[in-house]
């Protein structure tokens, strides 16, 4: 990276000549728990990122979606998150059997804060909690239980420079590629895009639980 750029910032010394630090009751709003604070948003949150580091050092984030409160406060040390059906790679619970650091960032359509959840993760299974978080009748296989170390809510100017919600500013999509593309590009698939498409809409016709 050296010499490519004008300059690359290596010590918090010099990151801090840039960035001061920040005012303190920015500092102080981090907690260690779920209060009821967290609770109420996380109620709201119909999707949340996760992030994992793998055994490679490689950062992997895996965005969870469902209705609204999905995510399960057991306590306010412990989230409950289910596994629902997906592609198989369960890349964040591979990583987790080895590396158990996790993030989460929990958003709320229409909203313009965000929650921002650390700690550790493992997988679970466990037959009464499976069954309380079924979906159309279908539990799912896995349960992923992180223990909260941090928590705290984020300001709220990403989403505002972005106009995230706002609809009349969101961009053309025509030119951007579909997945199909990308599986039949990247994966260098015998089938034409149209044929890949139709087999992830029977996917999501009969697998979204």
């Amino acid at each position: 990276m050296s010499g490519r750029f004008e300059e690359v910032i290596t010590t918090r010394q010099r990151l801090r000549e840039i960035v001061p630090e920040p005012a303190q009751p920015i500092v102080d709003k981090v907690i260690d728990h779920i209060d009821d604070v967290c609770r109420r948003f996380i109620a709201a949150s119909p999707f949340a990122v996760i992030a994992t580091r793998g055994t490679d050092g490689m950062m992997d984030l895996s965005p969870k979606g469902d209705p609204a409160g999905f995510v399960t406060v057991l306590d306010d040390k412990t989230l409950i998150i289910p596994d629902r059906l997906g592609n198989r790679r369960v890349d964040s619970f591979e990583n987790l059997l080895t590396n158990p650091e996790i993030g989460m960032i929990f958003v709320i359509p229409g909203y313009g804060y965000t929650l921002r959840v650390s700690g550790t993760g493992c997988i679970i299974r466990d037959a009464g909690l499976q069954e309380k978080l079924a979906v159309n009748g279908k539990a799912p296989d896995l349960l992923l239980v992180v223990q909260v170390k941090e928590a705290f809510m984020h300001c709220a100017k990403s989403i505002t420079r972005s106009s995230l919600w706002q609809s009349d500013a969101w961009p053309d999509t025509k030119g951007v590629p579909s997945l199909a593309e990308a599986m039949v590009s990247h994966g260098e698939l015998s089938r034409t895009v149209a044929e890949q498409q139709a087999v992830i809409d029977t996917d999501f016709d009969t697998r979204m639980y």
